[in-house]
């Protein structure tokens, strides 16, 4: 891994920068803010939760039709337009005037943030490796773990000194001054995939399907049943993590302090997910890799005492480990590199959808009666069911791809 840093050490850093200030439009940062917004414009829980929703929708559907310009633009390219948006949206977030601002603020920066930002980074990481895919996305994905251990304390000292609004001008600043002039500097070269890429090529990369093609493939829904889970899952714990902890009569500070667990695991995780990879190929961790949140939901779902805390927020860094990892490094595999670009902006479309319908659609069954513990049980299942239909595709796509690729001829499905 050393050796394999060094080397790539430019691109790698690049890809890392990008998912750590992808903070800036993920819901955690953007909550922080949270009370402050309600105040100012008047608006109550049930309210500044619709808007949101309503935003991250608006930006999961602009998505694959943005998303494509990776097609098109080198990475290098895509990041000095991503990066000054995104800081404009953070100084449209401190500074907006009225609600609609405040509104257009929110999808801007889950745009930007939660979905290009990230998007950027894995499609670029996806076509400048094959042999390392793996162990290159393990190293870029942790930009998030970064992320939400650095911001959220940072923030909230800003906030202590000069207010919430200032915290959002200094996100600015840094993605103007720190992030967008490192980031140009590290990829303004392409890597050139050496012998060890060129002769893992045919058998880790898919033919190069269109997004036509991929919508009409019957295994690409199949795939969205697993795919779709981990976010849904994870948003949904953690936005309903208050009610949670009443339920429960959890210290607040004992789920807390779970965290840094999880956020350990995570990363521990990812790296061992990058060396499977790379050792075995996205499609063969395919059919496992729901296994450890189905262990997750049903920890949190059936065990009460406190210290189940601790064995849930462990059993969802493991999960969040592996899937971080496998889902940045499956698509080539699946459906090869000339269209990367429109083929992962639409999935990553489809799991922004999917961290905006858990809340309110979970949210909902708790009102009617159907406790968050119930459901996270029901959850457990999906992942189950999810994981023997995964048992049951892999074998397919790894077969297609051996049979779409005969001595490394590459065709496009029509």
């Amino acid at each position: 891994m050393g050796t394999f840093l060094r080397a790539n050490a430019r691109w790698i850093a690049g890809g890392f920068l990008l998912t750590l200030f992808s903070s800036f439009g993920q819901t955690f940062f953007i909550g922080l803010s949270g009370e402050e917004l309600r105040a100012r414009f008047s608006l109550s829980d049930g309210q500044f939760g619709v808007i949101y929703m309503m935003a991250t929708l608006a930006s999961a559907a602009t998505l694959p039709w943005l998303g494509r310009i990776l097609d098109v633009w080198s990475g290098q390219t895509v990041a000095g337009l991503v990066l000054p948006a995104l800081a404009a949206s953070c100084l449209l977030m401190a500074l907006s005037p009225n609600l609609l601002m405040m509104m257009l603020a929110i999808y801007l920066l889950r745009l930007f943030g939660q979905g290009m930002m990230t998007h950027t980074a894995l499609t670029e990481i996806n076509r400048w490796f094959v042999a390392g895919r793996g162990r290159a996305t393990s190293l870029v994905v942790p930009g998030h773990q970064a992320g939400e251990a650095i911001f959220p304390l940072s923030f909230a000292v800003v906030a202590a000194v000069w207010g919430w609004q200032a915290g959002w001008i200094i996100g600015a600043a840094l993605i103007l001054i720190v992030a967008l002039p490192a980031i140009l500097l590290l990829w303004r070269i392409d890597r050139i995939p050496g012998d060890s890429d060129s002769a893992l090529a045919g058998p880790r990369t898919a033919r190069d399907w269109t997004v036509g093609a991929v919508l009409r493939d019957p295994a690409f829904y199949l795939l969205l049943m697993g795919v779709l889970a981990p976010p849904f899952i994870g948003t949904t714990v953690f936005f309903h993590q208050d009610y949670f902890i009443e339920q429960r009569g959890y210290d607040p500070m004992a789920f807390a302090a779970a965290f840094p667990a999880m956020a350990v695991t995570t990363v521990g995780f990812a790296l061992l997910c990058g060396h499977l990879i790379d050792r075995l190929g996205a499609l063969r961790l395919l059919p496992v890799f729901l296994l450890p949140l189905a262990l997750a939901t049903v920890t949190a779902g059936l065990l009460t005492p406190v210290w189940g805390v601790y064995v849930f927020m462990v059993l969802m860094g493991v999960s969040y480990g592996f899937t971080s990892t496998l889902l940045g490094a499956l698509w080539p595999e699946v459906y090869g590199l000339l269209h990367l670009g429109a083929i992962r902006s639409l999935i990553v479309s489809a799991m922004v959808f999917s961290t905006a319908l858990g809340p309110g659609l979970t949210g909902l069954l708790i009102d009617l009666g159907i406790g968050l513990g119930q459901q996270l049980v029901w959850m457990s299942v999906w992942c189950l069911g999810a994981s023997l239909i995964l048992a049951a595709v892999a074998p397919r796509l790894r077969r297609r791809q051996a049979e779409a690729s005969p001595a490394g001829t590459r065709r496009s499905p029509a």
